[in-house]
């Protein structure tokens, strides 16, 4: 996300710095099937915070939600549903030009923690964290960040700006993708 203008850095290759050290946490649920999210809570961060459906940024990136909803997350709504078969998106801003913003700290997430997204259809799909990544935005490889890494599960990443912010440029050095699995259903 670009400070300012809140999209995700265009797609390429890259290195990949991870936070914490991931574990290999995988479902054994079976994937639901697709309905929207209307919540996602974070208790390690002591985040609940409303999802609204976003698209594409026109830059290869993911739109996030509008700066006058910057404690609201947004779900990339042409890709999968969090809970159903592959990989979903969630993206929020890290902070704006005022106030820190609904993802303030997701690199302080560490493996193991749990994730709960409230779906439209009542259901509750808890995802436990596999790993954290900071994807510099210079060769960002956006296959890495929101492609889907384990065929035939269900899979939620949470993805906002990281690393360094350059005020020259308005924008973070990195992005920081917190990857988890669909491993329980109330």
């Amino acid at each position: 996300m670009t400070h300012g203008q809140g999209a995700l850095s265009a797609p390429s290759t890259g290195d990949v710095a991870a936070v914490g050290r991931p574990r290999a946490y995988r479902s054994r649920r079976r994937s639901l099937p697709p309905a929207a999210p209307q919540r996602l809570e974070v208790p390690s961060l002591g985040l609940t915070a409303p999802v609204v459906p976003r698209g594409p940024d026109g830059e290869g990136g993911i739109e996030a939600p509008p700066y006058e909803m910057a404690q609201a997350v947004g779900w990339f709504g042409a890709g999968a549903a969090p809970g159903a078969d592959g990989a979903a998106l969630l993206v929020g801003h890290a902070d704006t030009d005022t106030r820190p913003a609904v993802f303030r700290a997701p690199a302080a997430v560490r493996p193991g923690a749990v994730v709960r997204v409230r779906r439209a259809d009542g259901v509750l799909a808890e995802f436990t964290v596999d790993g954290v990544d900071v994807l510099p935005r210079r060769g960002f490889d956006a296959h890495r960040a929101h492609g889907r890494r384990d065929p035939g599960r269900a899979e939620l990443r949470l993805i906002t700006c990281g690393g360094a912010f350059d005020p020259a440029s308005g924008s973070y050095a990195a992005d920081v993708v917190v990857s988890a699995y669909l491993t329980g259903v109330r």
